[in-house]
């Protein structure tokens, strides 16, 4: 929180500041200027904003004079120090040169302040020279060595062509731009060639004033002593305070401090005419020498520019590398390509400072010059391989985004796909998709099967990145089109390798519908392309969030890989693996089309209705069940037959079935005798359930004779037998399970060893039969039944009999409905039921 406070007051106090300013200066009218970056010229009064150009968004520096600063001088002095400052602009902006610092926007002037723009400025020497300097602006020995040189080179221009004599050459009037290049400004108290009566070159010669502010007169610690002992001023007295320069550079502070003491200044001029050098531990062994040339007292000794160029201290291959690109404009292609085949081997001695800022700006200028971008490219994704995410996103991705778009040369596309696990790295997600992805695009539709290759590799690095609409419209469509279209091999191979490894991020509709239907297109039968083919099955089959579907396997797979396993040229190993495959879908399609028809039996045995036999089974255990619960009960009264006399016990009746013994067998052979109906054995077992004999239950008597029917419209009065009293478990209708019996069939008896009768039943298809009588006698039953629940008499009446005896025309009449039996349907009697 303390830095974000300590921030927005800076950011406030700036605002504040230039509000003050620059209002009315016009300066603010075609720029915008932001934070401040360092101090210039003399005694460090310029202060240098941040800024860009309205119209254009180029970037700039803003440098302001605060009139202010110079309420404490004298009217003159103040009048004398404008003046100054205005002459050194005005200068500024007439000479063009690449180690001068180049003005964007002449002097204006108002009432506060002045101002004027040049190119962006990263610090002035003044700034970064020192043991309070910090760590991030301290200089490398390249960038000294490097800035030296280009020194050199604008103070030759300035003596040579321009004519001028700098005199004021210091770490003050020394700025870096930000290209860390290092241009001459303050201009102030230069002087300009007064050619002599005799045509040789003439500058004249002002002398130091006590009378004058310190400021408004160069610095006397960087001043030759030729000015103060002998009143002359030539181009030398700029090499002197060259020395005095270098000597600062290394040491951090010139040879001595004057300030406004002339005399003391006359004093150590005279000290060095007896070359009393100071010492000179600081400075590199190289440069000693030359130094003490330098600082020689006659100017006339001193080395020349061009000669200090030789020295060993510039022979650096850091520093010949960076005076090559100053020079580089003047090259021809031929010569730059050489140039940049040997950059990459330099770059990494370099430091990283210097890449970024020194050597980039170069190369991104190649970016213009087409033939020269496959060279120069390498070189800037080099610089981006050392580089941070946000220094990549600031100094170099925005200079790539119109190389993105390039398809020739077309080694520009080999490039980018050898670098493009970098660019995935350091590229944010959205520029991928805006500017990455149209690269890789472009690359599948080229013509070199090498770019394709090395596209089909990486593309599958980023599929994260791609989402669903592009990778189905836009990337599986180029792949597939490769695929089928391409004669190479190779790039087939690569095209489904591709595909095998894109498919866990796609869906599994989209393999069902595009990637297996399109396998079975490719006309290419090749072992790799086979094997690469068995590879995406495997895949889709063996991937949970994919998964074949059996139906896919049945129709469509196994019966295209089986073809492949008999291709010529196939390996046992190869042949193996296919085989494998082929086994495994086989194997999951019994598996699944097995549970699947076990399924569908499960479910329609559930939902099937019940036949005869399981309804008679249900009854017969809900009878069992209730018999169980009258005898806990002792209520045996209440039985629906406790209206009939049965004369046997309950030891001697035959047991009741249970429901899983209940099985009816079919024959569909007519018998000719009948037998007693199923239901007189049903009803035996019910009547067996009333409870044995007791003292006050007497054996009971059947009201009736042998010639009786049922009351039951299930039950046919013809062929129901009379029930007889069955005493011991010898009886002729002795049954072995109700699986025995065909409650709708017609009866055959036949003996078996022992003369029991045996019965093999049939189930027809039949129809419900209400037999004679039946309606006359319903109400009455259902009112003995109830009454008998209710505990009532078990007195038989003739009214709440439910079997009454058959009549002779009730015998025939049943006869004739059995003709009818035959004519029921299962689904009547279950509706009947129910």
């Amino acid at each position: 929180m303390d830095v974000i406070n300590k921030f927005y007051s800076s950011a406030v106090q700036t605002v504040s500041q230039l509000s003050g300013v620059l209002p009315g200066n016009n300066v603010t009218r075609e720029y915008e200027v932001s934070e401040q970056v360092c101090t210039a010229g003399v005694g460090l009064m310029w202060k240098v904003y941040n800024g860009h150009k309205k119209s254009t968004k180029q970037e700039v520096s803003v440098f302001v004079f605060e009139k202010k600063c110079l309420e404490r001088w004298s009217k003159d002095d103040r009048e004398t120090m404008l003046e100054t400052l205005r002459r050194g602009v005005q200068q500024l902006t007439k000479i063009r040169h690449p180690h001068v610092l180049t003005v964007q926007h002449p002097l204006e002037e108002s009432r506060d302040s002045l101002a004027f723009a040049t190119e962006p400025v990263f610090a002035s020497l003044a700034n970064v020279v020192g043991d309070s300097v910090r760590s991030d602006k301290k200089l490398y020995d390249v960038e000294i060595r490097h800035g030296l040189l280009q020194l050199f080179d604008g103070l030759q221009f300035l003596h040579n062509d321009a004519k001028i004599v700098h005199r004021n050459i210091s770490a003050e009037t020394i700025v870096i731009n930000k290209n860390r290049s290092w241009k001459l400004f303050g201009f102030d108290f230069c002087i300009a060639n007064q050619p002599s009566t005799n045509g040789t070159a003439h500058w004249p010669c002002r002398e130091h004033s006590t009378n004058l502010h310190v400021l408004a007169q160069p610095s006397l610690e960087y001043t030759a002593p030729e000015l103060a002992l002998n009143s002359v001023n030539t181009p030398d007295s700029d090499l002197f305070s060259l020395g005095v320069l270098i000597f600062t550079i290394y040491a951090g502070k010139p040879l001595k401090m004057f300030g406004s003491d002339y005399s003391g200044f006359r004093r150590y001029a005279n000290e060095l005419n007896q070359r009393k050098y100071p010492a000179m531990n600081a400075i590199p062994n190289e440069l000693t020498e030359s130094l003490k040339s330098l600082l020689h007292p006659s100017a006339s000794l001193r080395p020349r520019l061009h000669e200090l160029k030789q020295i060993a201290y510039f022979q650096d291959v850091g520093v010949k590398t960076l005076s090559y690109l100053d020079s580089l404009y003047q090259w021809d292609n031929l010569q730059k390509s050489k140039f940049y085949k040997g950059l990459p081997q330099i770059i990494p001695t370099l430091p990283h400072r210097v890449n970024l800022h020194s050597i980039l700006p170069y190369l991104i200028k190649e970016f213009v010059n087409s033939p020269m971008i496959p060279f120069v490219l390498p070189n800037v994704l080099l610089i981006a391989e050392m580089s941070s995410q946000r220094e990549y996103c600031d100094h170099i991705l925005p200079h790539l985004k119109p190389i993105f778009k390039l398809t020739d040369p077309i080694q520009i596309l080999l490039i980018f796909m050898q670098k493009m696990d970098l660019l995935l790295k350091l590229t944010p997600a959205e520029e991928v998709k805006q500017s990455v992805l149209p690269l890789l695009y472009r690359s599948l539709e080229c013509d070199m099967p090498q770019i394709q290759e090395l596209c089909l590799g990486v593309l599958p690095t980023f599929s994260t990145l791609i989402d669903y609409n592009a990778m189905k419209n836009a990337v599986i469509p180029r792949i597939k089109k490769l695929c089928l279209h391409s004669n190479n091999v190779s790039v087939k191979v690569n095209c489904l390798i591709s595909i095998g490894k894109l498919l866990e991020n796609l869906d599994k509709w989209l393999v069902l519908d595009e990637i297996l239907p399109f396998l079975q297109h490719i006309q290419s039968r090749e072992p790799a392309i086979v094997m690469a083919i068995i590879g995406i099955y495997k895949i889709a089959m063996t991937n949970t969030k994919l998964g074949i579907t059996k139906d896919v396997m049945a129709h469509k797979c196994i019966p295209f890989l089986v073809p492949l396993s008999v291709e010529n040229g196939l390996t046992i190993a190869q042949f193996n693996t296919i085989i494998a495959l082929i086994k495994e879908m086989l194997a999951r399609v019994e598996q699944e089309q097995r549970e699947k028809l076990q399924q569908l039996s499960t479910i329609q045995r559930d939902n099937k209705p019940k036949d005869a036999s399981e309804i008679l089974a249900n009854e017969l255990e809900n009878n069992t069940q209730n018999k169980t619960a009258s005898n806990n009960g002792n209520k045996s009264d209440d039985d629906m037959f406790s209206g009939f006399s049965v004369g046997q016990t309950a030891a001697t009746l035959a047991p009741v079935k249970t429901k899983e013994q209940l099985k009816i067998t079919h024959n569909t052979a007519n018998e000719a005798t009948t037998k007693s109906d199923m239901f007189s054995s049903l009803m035996q077992s019910n009547l067996s359930g009333l409870g044995t004999p007791t003292a006050t239950n007497p054996q009971l008597s059947l009201p009736f004779g042998n010639n009786w029917h049922s009351a039951n419209p299930l039950v046919m009065n013809h062929i129901l037998a009379t029930p007889q009293a069955n005493n011991n478990s010898s009886s002729n209708n002795n049954f072995s399970s109700l699986d025995d019996l065909d409650p709708f069939g017609a009866a055959k008896q036949t003996n078996n060893a022992n003369g029991a009768n045996m019965y093999t039943l049939q189930q027809p298809t039949v129809n419900y039969i209400y037999p004679t009588g039946y309606n006359a006698v319903n109400n009455s039953m259902n009112n003995s039944i109830r009454q008998q629940n209710m505990g009532a008499t078990a007195t038989p009446t003739a009214a709440t009999l439910p079997l009454l005896p058959q009549t002779q025309q009730q015998q025939q009449q049943a006869q004739t409905d059995g003709k009818n039996l035959n004519m029921l349907s299962q689904q009547d009697i279950l509706n009947f039921l129910n």
